[in-house]
């Protein structure tokens, strides 16, 4: 005979490996397909190449950037953590998530063509971590999907995966955007 609630936890911790193991193998995959495919330097972003590609994913990087700080006020707000601001308006929830898929279409079209030109490269520091960053942060966000769909999960597994998901997007912007607009050079 289990303790009562036990079997509630078992399903919880086994959701949630199973949820971390999809999360590692998109990961993975998007690793696994960066190193083996063959590069294509040439490929256009919206018809755009070169120096224009790397200023037009600066721009939409950005955007993503801002729309991702946006998000963790509103999460700060949904979770009563935002000083001051009360309780937040139902409509709250549902621009968080407007603005959430927002963010993630953004980023798509600027994942794409970092992938399919440069696959994973691992050949400087601050394209190692931005490589490897752009396949967690696809792995964060399929969890998150799931996270946000999934009943009985302890409460920190949301906001754990929201947060992770802006860091990323802080260091994939870091790590590129930055560094474009500070004349290719990282400030440290």
């Amino acid at each position: 005979m289990t303790a009562p609630g036990t079997a509630g936890r078992l399903s919880a911790n086994w959701r949630l490996a199973i949820i971390g193991l999809l999360a590692l193998g998109v990961a993975a995959a998007l690793y696994i397909y960066g190193k083996v495919h063959t590069p294509d330097y040439y490929i256009s972003i919206f018809g755009r190449t070169g120096l224009d590609a790397i200023r037009l994913k600066s721009l939409l990087a950005s955007v993503a950037l801002g729309l991702a700080a946006v998000q963790v006020v509103l999460a700060l707000w949904i979770y009563r953590k935002l000083p001051g601001a009360g309780r937040p308006p139902r409509a709250i929830g549902i621009t968080h998530r407007v603005i959430g898929f927002g963010a993630i279409i953004v980023t798509l079209p600027v994942a794409i063509h970092c992938l399919l030109a440069y696959g994973v490269v691992l050949t400087s520091l601050r394209v190692a971590v931005h490589s490897i960053a752009g396949c967690f942060f696809y792995g964060v966000f399929v969890a998150k999907v799931l996270l946000v769909s999934s009943r009985r999960l302890p409460g920190w597994t949301l906001p754990l995966a929201g947060g992770l998901l802006a860091v990323l997007i802080a260091v994939l912007w870091y790590t590129s955007s930055l560094w474009y607009y500070n004349n290719f050079q990282l400030p440290f």
